[in-house]
């Protein structure tokens, strides 16, 4: 039996979609050594936590407005050695495969979008220039 997938967003399945999304991070051969070099490679860490916790956190603040969120997503990207345009490439494709997973398509849609349109804002302003398709 199929999952039902939700047709909004909310606190409680933003939580899910960081919680269901950073364990296939940790699977990922190009994006893990990135998490793992900062937050250990075990996800029930006290470090993961806080990081799971942030993270809802920026969710709910980008999704629903909400203020609990106090942190500048840019900036801890600035401290990430070899952090290249196919990183954010594949961190969206996992990112938006966990979407399609959780979300009915109009609504994951937004995130998507939102999703992109960060990670294309943060390469920018790392100066990591798009690879040139083929």
């Amino acid at each position: 039996m199929s999952q039902m997938l939700f047709t909004t967003i909310n606190e409680e399945n933003i939580e899910i979609l960081v919680r269901t999304f950073y364990p296939e991070v940790l699977k990922d051969a190009l994006l893990a050594p990135f998490f793992i070099a900062k937050l250990g490679d075990d996800i029930q860490s006290q470090e993961w936590e806080e990081h799971l916790v942030l993270l809802t956190e920026f969710w709910k603040f980008v999704s629903l407005g909400y203020d609990n969120y106090t942190g500048n997503p840019l900036q801890p990207h600035f401290h990430i050695a070899d952090l290249s345009a196919e990183a954010f490439a594949r961190w969206l494709s996992v990112f938006h495969q966990t979407v399609d997973r959780l979300y009915t398509p109009s609504v994951g849609e937004y995130f998507k979008q939102k999703s992109t349109n960060i990670a294309e804002n943060f390469m920018r302003k790392l100066g990591i220039s798009r690879p040139n398709p083929h």
